[in-house]
């Protein structure tokens, strides 16, 4: 079964992935112009005690100093040659003796990664360090509570997305309506939504052309309908005129009068047959109201269509095994007849000399079914599977026919709203199932 896809949850997707891709790219870069800012201004502010501690050493041990230490958890200690002159409250993480060289780096000390200094001026040696922790704890505030926005406005844009990708579909809703409510009796175009849409518009054209091909497909098949039951019912009609002068000129021969009102019923069921082949050539498997029902036993009618198949069954000398119980439906009684006319007939024509045809008929609770197989030679899956296809015959068939007989059959079945299934026979060859539901004209 293919793969069923929502247009309207693939735009969504679609905006909202490219959404939270821009919006995590942001926060990205918030994350590294934050961390350089936070780097630039640490940086400064440990060039700012470097530069007092190098300055003035009595003016660097006043508050200011000890203030930005406090606070930043800078620590910083001055040297002269190979004395100590000063240092900062804490020290757990200022090296005993300098032995970096002077400039800006970064080292491991303690567990921890630090970032430091060294400068030197006139036999002056300053080391200043901290830790980068302290460098982002100021910014992680800001990026979390940046991420929580993020959150919250893809949150709203979700919503407002559902909204109004629905309210953008409606145009292709209204065609959709539209077109479902298309039938033979109506295959106006469809009108493009207001206002028009771009591009839906080559859609609407191309729906529009394929109405009109069909209109026309429809309109011709119509007329050919029309004239082929002109030219159908003349013979039958003339084919009845010659039955009656035969009746009145050999209605003293009793057996051949008796034949000739055989002939006649034929006639007349084959015309009757021919009026309900147009009607169904006509009618709209979905709308079926128009087509007249009768109340009707299959196991009854199963027997009508043995009578007139007879012959075939003494010429080949089948074995006919019989399973009848009553099975009530409604449909139409001709095309039933047709069906199953059609089905029997063909279980005869496949089944080899002196084989044997299974029918059977039951009725349960809300279903009322027909079984119909017969022996002989088994089918291939393929060609299991390609019954009912018009005029399809499967290769090796030395039955004469038109291939439409098994394809007429599914189409009454489908009027009915019943089933047919074709299935392997346990008797070699194949096995027809029809299932209908067990109603009843009031």
């Amino acid at each position: 079964m293919a793969q069923v896809i929502s247009l309207q949850q693939k735009l969504l997707k679609n905006v909202m992935y490219s959404s939270i891709l821009s919006g995590c790219l942001a926060w990205l870069l918030l994350l590294g112009i934050s961390g350089y800012q936070s780097m630039h201004i640490h940086d400064e502010l440990m060039e700012e005690i470097s530069a007092l501690l190098l300055g003035d050493v009595n003016q660097a041990q006043g508050r200011h100093v000890d203030d930005i230490s406090e606070e930043f958890d800078i620590q910083y200690q001055l040297w002269l040659d190979q004395q100590q002159l000063t240092t900062s409250e804490e020290q757990s993480l200022l090296q005993q003796h300098l032995s970096q060289k002077s400039g800006k780096h970064f080292a491991w000390v303690e567990g921890q990664l630090v970032r430091t200094m060294v400068t030197e001026d006139s036999g002056l040696k300053v080391q200043v360090i901290q830790p980068l922790s302290i460098r982002f704890e100021q910014i992680w505030q800001t990026i979390l509570a940046f991420a929580l926005i993020l959150i919250v406005l893809w949150l709203i844009q979700w919503g407002l997305l559902h909204i109004l990708v629905k309210r953008q579909l409606q145009p292709l809703n209204q065609i959709s309506r539209e077109i479902a409510s298309k039938s033979a009796q109506d295959l106006s175009p469809v009108s493009a939504p207001v206002p028009a849409i771009q591009e839906l518009q080559p859609i609407v054209a191309q729906l529009n052309y394929m109405l009109s091909r069909v209109e026309q497909s429809l309109n011709a098949e119509q007329r050919f309908t029309a004239d082929a039951s002109h030219e159908l019912r003349s013979p039958l009609s003339a084919i009845q005129m010659r039955l009656q002068v035969l009746k009145r000129k050999y209605q003293s021969h009793a057996s051949l009068a008796q034949d000739l009102i055989q002939i006649e019923k034929d006639i007349n069921r084959g015309t009757q047959v021919l009026e309900n082949l147009l009607l169904l050539a006509r009618l709209d498997p979905e709308k079926t109201q128009h087509l007249p029902q009768q109340n009707i036993d299959l196991a009854d009618m199963v027997q009508d269509v043995l009578k007139s198949l007879t012959p075939f069954v003494q010429e080949k000398q089948l074995k006919l095994e019989l399973s009848l119980h009553r099975a009530e439906t409604a449909g139409n009684t001709e095309l039933i007849f047709s069906c199953l006319r059609n089905l029997i007939d063909n279980a005869i024509k496949y089944t080899p000399s002196s084989g044997s045809v299974v029918i059977q008929s039951e009725q349960q609770e809300k279903q009322v079914i027909v079984r119909i197989e017969n022996s002989g030679v088994g089918l291939s899956d393929e060609t299991l599977e390609r019954l009912g296809e018009r005029f399809y015959r499967a290769l090796g068939s030395r039955t004469q026919g038109s291939g439409l007989g098994l394809s007429i059959c599914q189409k009454i079945m489908q009027l009915h709203h019943a089933q047919i299934d074709f299935k392997h026979s346990e008797l070699g060859g194949l096995k027809v199932v029809l299932r209908f539901t067990a109603t009843q004209v009031e």
